[in-house]
């Protein structure tokens, strides 16, 4: 039987992991959070692993505020790149395969297709160059891995772009909503479904992929979606704009090419519209 750890387990895709798990009865899941496992803690790593014989760690440990990044780049590389190292040297040590979540904001947004992962990369923001050196750690240390990069991830859990546009909709309060940029809405449940899809074929096809929803739109297309399926898109007072300032920088095109986690991985594609439907039937507004 496999045992599979999963780091930062309170998080919105550690909490969507938990919930497709009931599908992988013959997983053994250990859950953690934070507050239970600290992964800058080297010791505390050591110690964990030694108690247990994991056979793949999912890491969705991460910082990932975009924006307070700019400000706390210590904190945000010393979780996205140095505790990544951390788990990737443990991991290699103990011959646990190692499931890292990265992110489309590696790449810096000039390119007019989809990104493969072959395509060179060229962080914009503090956020994007902490979590590309967490990728760089594990490809140096690490030799049996899994680097899954996704985009503008959501889902019913925590904070995150949907659950404001709800709230803001649910309070009655106007939203203006940028077009400057174009990427895919990623269900945080379709990631988790295929991270443990990954695990289940069990080919040892190592290395990075891509892993988003299928299709793409602005936030401002997102924002729309969300509101006409909802029924609020008449009640809202929403607006467009291709001037929001931001305190970081972002790439103004992040589409992925999903082809190789498709054909090598067997991995669904599903359209981000059609799983923003599957989501708001189990959203609430905090």
């Amino acid at each position: 039987m496999k045992k599979i750890l999963v780091t930062g387990a309170n998080g919105q895709l550690g909490r969507c992991i938990k919930d497709a798990s009931s599908r992988f009865p013959d997983f053994q899941f250990v859950f953690v959070s934070k507050e239970e496992l600290n992964i800058e803690d080297l010791d505390s790593l050591n110690h964990f692993f030694n108690k247990h014989n994991f056979s793949h760690c999912i890491n969705t440990a991460a910082y990932t505020n975009v924006e307070k990044a700019e400000s706390e780049k210590e904190r945000a590389f010393a979780i996205n790149a140095e505790a990544v190292k951390n788990l990737a040297s443990i991991c290699n040590r103990n011959e646990t395969v190692l499931l890292h979540v990265s992110t489309d904001y590696v790449f810096d947004g000039k390119k007019q297709s989809p990104y493969l992962e072959t395509d060179d990369t060229n962080p914009i923001n503090v956020y994007g160059s902490s979590k590309l050196k967490g990728e760089q750690y594990i490809q140096e240390v690490c030799d049996k891995f899994y680097i899954f990069r996704t985009s503008w991830l959501y889902s019913q859990y925590g904070h995150n772009f949907l659950k404001t546009i709800l709230k803001y909709a649910h309070e009655g309060k106007s939203l203006t909503i940028t077009t400057e940029q174009v990427g895919t809405p990623t269900n945080a449940n379709d990631l988790a479904n295929a991270l443990l899809q990954s695990i289940a074929i069990d080919i040892e096809a190592y290395g990075i992929y891509h892993y988003s929803n299928s299709g793409e739109s602005t936030w401002y297309g997102f924002a729309k979606a969300i509101l006409q399926e909802t029924g609020k898109l008449e009640d809202v007072k929403l607006a467009k704009t291709n001037h929001y300032r931001t305190f970081a920088k972002r790439p103004a095109y992040s589409v992925l090419d999903n082809a190789k986690a498709t054909n090598a991985l067997n991995l669904q594609q599903i359209n981000w519209l059609k799983s923003l439907q599957s989501v708001l039937k189990n959203t609430v507004i905090d």
